[in-house]
């Protein structure tokens, strides 16, 4: 039982940690001698940095936070999660017990979980960075990496396809962002159907990251959100 949960701690603390990491800060410094977060929108993310560092620095930025979701994933998909599978389970001791009792009934798998808190960790590590003091940028990236290996390809394809449509249809990188996070749960049902509580944090995840975008859903509305193509810049 120890064991286990021990596993998923650390599922959620290294994918929070390496979600964490704002390379954006971190590359707008080091290579572009500014502050990403004084510069645009001051977000910290792909698409202000794509227009305030350029190509490169925006290419840059997209690959290592794109990246940080990648390695929290293949973590748990290829170190967690087996171990966790692997965890020996003996219903006449008091651990295998306890183990049966906390992750027997329906809908609580730990392998899983492992995987959703990977998914949840990194992608809220990015948006609640510490090191920029809670602050960060709006997980898309980070989060569709983690994704390859919480949903697999099949699934990790249909969340580009449907950003890619998003932002094909309106020329709006937010519509696509959100969109994709719209359609993250539907895809967990079809996942982790059973797998409630997997589920649910997956589900709470996308609806944080929905909440990150509240500013370009408020110009949306009022119909100010920038346009890839226009000459109006609008803070992203």
């Amino acid at each position: 039982m120890d064991t286990v949960v021990t596993y998923l701690i650390l599922s959620f603390i290294v994918s929070f940690l390496l979600g964490s990491i704002p390379w954006g800060v971190i590359i707008s410094k080091l290579a572009f001698k500014k502050d990403l977060r004084d510069e645009g929108s001051g977000n910290i993310g792909t698409t202000n940095a794509m227009r305030t560092l350029g190509k490169a620095g925006g290419a840059a930025v997209f690959a290592l936070d794109f990246g940080k979701g990648i390695a929290a994933g293949a973590l748990a998909a290829y170190l967690i999660a087996p171990a966790i599978a692997r965890v020996p389970v003996d219903a006449s001791s008091a651990d295998g017990q306890a183990l049966l009792a906390a992750f027997g009934p329906a809908g609580v798998n730990p392998v899983s979980l492992a995987m959703a808190l990977a998914f949840a960790g990194c992608t809220l590590g990015h948006i609640f960075s510490p090191w920029l003091k809670f602050k960060g940028g709006k997980g898309i990236a980070v989060a569709a990496a983690c994704l390859l290996f919480v949903y697999g390809p099949v699934g990790f394809l249909v969340e580009i396809i449907v950003f890619a449509g998003g932002i094909a249809l309106t020329r709006c990188v937010s519509v696509g962002s959100i969109a994709a996070a719209v359609v993250c749960p539907f895809l967990g049902l079809y996942f982790y159907w059973g797998h409630w509580v997997a589920w649910v944090i997956i589900l709470a995840t996308a609806l944080v990251v929905i909440w990150a975008h509240r500013a370009n859903i408020g110009r949306l509305r009022a119909g100010t959100e920038n346009r890839i193509g226009s000459k109006k810049k609008v803070a992203q």
